[in-house]
């Protein structure tokens, strides 16, 4: 099997490998994001009353809503990006990002699933957060935990089926910590944060407004 990816018999007809080498596929994925993430920064700025910690989070928001959006969509309706015959990026980044979990590649139907739901939902409800804070809508925090909560059991599906299958999805033990294990964390991590943060707001705004009642 002329591939490169784990299992070995893993079938994928007319495979073309990747175009790019990986140091440009993972810095042009670095730059654009760096640059999407500073322009929103800097256009907060200019938006009146909004705390730095409320533009951090439009920073992420924006970051992850566009990454669900464009590179998840097209991986969930681009079924068969892996035979790619031209130096198409988005198709290059799914090509190299399948070595640290093949399930791409092969077209899981969980994956797919999990796939096309974040890039259809929640990829434009981040992008919805980003609008609602910087207008100070008060369903905000809601949404927040809302897209969050989804983005955490997305991921808990993701790692689940994965052991459930064996857990043996890698090209090697580098690309299984750098795409599978890193890359993925931070849709842990910080959607944690968040939900803890916004659960937060929400308590203290509803034991303020019981207080008021109780006078």
């Amino acid at each position: 099997f002329d591939h490169p990816y784990i299992p070995r018999d893993l079938v994928l007809p007319d495979y073309v490998p990747c175009f790019l080498p990986q140091s440009t596929i993972i810095s042009v994925y670095g730059i654009i994001s760096l640059l999407v993430v500073s322009f929103m920064w800097i256009l907060s700025g200019f938006i009146r009353r909004v705390p730095k910690i409320d533009r951090v989070l439009m920073c992420w928001w924006i970051f992850t809503g566009l990454t669900h959006i464009i590179l998840e969509g097209y991986f969930a309706f681009t079924p068969q990006f892996y035979k790619e015959k031209t130096p198409h990026y988005l198709a290059e980044v799914w090509k190299e990002y399948s070595k640290g979990d093949s399930r791409y590649a092969g077209r899981d139907p969980a994956i797919v699933a999990i796939e096309a739901i974040t890039a259809a939902v929640e990829g434009p409800a981040c992008l919805l957060s980003v609008y609602a804070i910087a207008t100070r809508r008060p369903y905000r925090h809601i949404l927040q935990i809302a897209i969050s909560l989804g983005q955490l059991y997305g991921t808990a599906v993701y790692f689940a089926t994965a052991v459930l299958e064996g857990d043996n999805f890698a090209a090697s033990e580098f690309h299984y910590y750098a795409y599978y294990v890193f890359a993925n964390a931070w849709w842990v991590l910080i959607p944690s944060v968040i939900v803890v943060r916004s659960w937060r707001k929400i308590s203290a705004a509803f034991h303020t407004l019981e207080q008021k009642k109780a006078k």
